[in-house]
């Protein structure tokens, strides 16, 4: 039997607000998670967030907030990205949680307990001086600077010295070296693990476990004084998430005694491949045995940033597209891991090619003629049409291919091998012409052309289930299969269908885009109008209204309509977007009280996040701000 299959996503940091980076790792941790389940193994998917450190902090700081409530906000758009696209996770593991800090302090104990082989203390304490750059929250050195500055952060990193508790890493290289040499820790592709040999080769330095000076973390157990370091917090939630420190059983079961991935972005190698597999050591706990780090991507060929506006938001995706379409879209712009470009301008011609046209005109057609020419039965299977022995033989073979595709991690292999299957039943379809046989009465014959691509089509919505469970699901569904049958077992053979399976068929499963109907409707999404930030008064009982005074304002980079403002409601301060800006400027609008809505949920527009929004009235085609009368504080109720 095989061994439970684990694996993580790394867990996302929360000074911003989820895009699709954290998607594309995530949604490829939840496809490679259904297809082992359909292989029959038991598999559990771990994703979750980084709260602690002090980009966090500065972070909540900026927003009236304290760092809890601050997590709180940031996490609930992370659990609704996750919620649209259909991410099934086992876990959400936060590091603001009781578990987890518990699991942490439980660690740190044992870590500072043991011995290295000659009998040194593994943890031990020191005075540390160096470049720390809050935004990487790490210290770096002078040759990982640009002109003075953090090549990511573009900020001249601040010169420290505290008191810090330090890991012996130089202990544990030549193990780690040779387990990375014999693949008995496997990193993956190729290309990383060279990468991380080269790092061993290097004269690697002790690294550090705690701050001095950080105040929002983890304490350590043994210095209440100091905090734990954010990345050595960060790393324990991929064991104290599955028991460590609470439930033995949980632990064995899917540490101990499985299989377990660790999937991330190449940006954080170092951590992953030298630091906690050294810490786990030291501990006497088992190493992961494969760690995946994926490539860098582009949009449209230019690196995704605010200040060029290609951000692509996940969940204007699954608006667009559906979340299937966008879970598609993502995993088939290039090969899985290594560096590549998506290419957002070509989304919809390719949502029309790949799913509209190639699958789901499949499934149309075919469907329709079982029901148009055999009363919504399925037709017996017939042998000897030209070209069918050709497409079985491909279709037996593919279930096997693609498991071998994810195996290795070869997703876009694994997806775009099931769309060659469906554009080669297209190709026998037309080419065997079975619309000609129905008119010549040749029912044997018709028959069996539609049963082989149903076959195929069966085939095919099991093997696409884990990346587009909704619409494989309503594939299926044509065939009134249920989830008993949603195995890699039943995948593999032909002739599953039987002889009179009622074919039900009655909208599209992928309805074409029109690309100029689209593109005019995405426009006039993104150009809010003065109306989008006027309140409905028959809404009126529904909604709180407090009074704000407008702390900042500015102009919304791209945008002639809106402002983007800092508002202050007594408790909190807030952050809201308004269609204002042709009728106020920044300097008129700083320092008024205003109206407010006050129980919206967030929304992202633009690119900003905009909490609340502004009461106003509309007089001609001039727009009027509404004030309070009085000297009403911020926060005041307005009934």
């Amino acid at each position: 039997m095989a061994k439970p299959f684990y694996i993580t996503t790394p867990i996302y940091y929360v000074n911003d607000v989820p895009h699709i980076g954290h998607a594309y790792t995530t949604i490829a941790a939840d496809v490679l998670t259904r297809f082992h389940r359909m292989a029959g193994r038991e598999a559990f998917s771990l994703t979750g967030t980084d709260e602690h450190g002090t980009k966090v902090a500065e972070a909540a700081r900026k927003a009236g907030l304290t760092p809890q409530e601050f997590c709180d906000r940031i996490v609930e758009k992370f659990k609704v990205v996750w919620k649209n696209l259909d991410i099934d996770n086992s876990y959400f593991i936060r590091t603001t949680s009781p578990r987890h800090e518990a699991g942490v302090r439980k660690l740190l104990a044992v870590l500072n307990e043991a011995k290295t082989d000659d009998g040194q203390d593994v943890i031990y304490s020191d005075y540390y001086e160096g470049l720390y750059c809050t935004g990487c929250e790490k210290f770096i050195t002078e040759k990982d600077l640009v002109d003075g500055v953090c090549p990511d952060h573009k900020t001249a990193p601040e010169k420290l010295r505290e008191k810090n508790y330090f890991f012996r890493l130089t202990a544990f290289t030549d193990r780690l070296r040779k387990l990375i040499e014999s693949n008995e820790l496997r990193i993956l592709p190729e290309e990383r693990r060279r990468e991380v040999l080269g790092l061993l080769k290097q004269d690697l330095p002790d690294f550090s476990i705690s701050r001095e000076r950080v105040e929002w973390g983890v304490k350590l157990p043994f210095d209440e004084d100091q905090i734990t370091y954010v990345w050595i917090d960060a790393l324990l939630n991929y064991i104290t998430a599955i028991g460590y420190g609470d439930d033995a059983s949980s632990f064995k079961k899917w540490w101990q005694s499985s299989e377990s991935v660790h999937l991330m972005a190449k940006d954080i190698l170092k951590f992953h491949c030298l630091y906690w597999p050294a810490m786990l050591m030291a501990a006497g706990e088992k190493l992961p045995d494969t760690m995946f780090l994926h490539g860098f991507f582009t949009v449209d060929g230019e690196k995704m940033s605010k200040t060029l506006g290609n951000q692509i938001d996940p969940n204007g995706m699954v608006e667009e597209f559906g979340p299937d379409g966008a879970r598609y879209l993502l995993l088939t712009q290039y090969p899985f891991g290594v560096d590549g470009d998506i290419q957002a301008k070509r989304f919809v011609q390719q949502y029309n090619s790949d799913l509209a046209n190639d699958l789901g005109n499949l499934v149309s057609r075919v469907g329709k003629m079982v029901v148009v020419n055999f009363e919504g039965k399925l037709p017996p299977p017939h042998e000897g049409i030209e070209g069918l022995d050709d497409l079985m033989k491909q279709t037996e073979a593919l279930p096997g291919l693609v498991y071998e595709h994810i195996k290795k991690f070869r997703l876009s292999h694994a997806i775009n091998d099931a769309i060659g299957l469906v554009r080669a039943s297209n190709k026998f379809f037309n080419d065997t012409a079975p619309w000609k046989l129905a008119k010549a009465g040749k029912t044997e014959e018709l028959g069996g052309i539609l049963y082989a691509c149903c076959e195929v089509i069966r085939i095919v919505a099991t093997l696409l289930y884990p990346v587009m469970p909704r619409k494989m699901a309503e594939i299926r569904a044509v065939f009134g299969l249920d989830d008993s049958t949603l195995t890699l077992d039943h995948a593999r053979k032909f002739f599953e269908l039987p002889q009179g399976t009622p074919v039900k068929i009655d909208e599209a499963i992928f309805p074409r885009f029109d690309a100029k109907k689209k593109a005019a409707k995405t426009s006039e999404k993104t150009q809010p109008s003065e109306d989008d930030n006027l309140l409905d008064i028959s809404e009126f009982g529904k909604v709180k209204l407090r009074v704000a005074q407008v702390v900042k304002a500015e102009r919304v980079e791209g945008a002639d309509k809106l402002l983007k403002l800092q508002i202050d409601l007594g408790s909190e301060k807030r952050q809201i977007v308004a269609g204002i800006a042709e009728h106020y400027s920044a300097e008129d609008i700083t320092d008024k009280k205003v109206l407010v809505v006050a129980n919206l949920k967030p929304a992202v527009i633009r690119g900003v996040e905009s909490n609340g929004m502004l009461l106003a009235a509309k007089k001609g085609k001039k727009l009027f701000v509404l004030t309070p009368d009085g000297d009403l504080p911020p926060g005041a109720k307005v009934s």
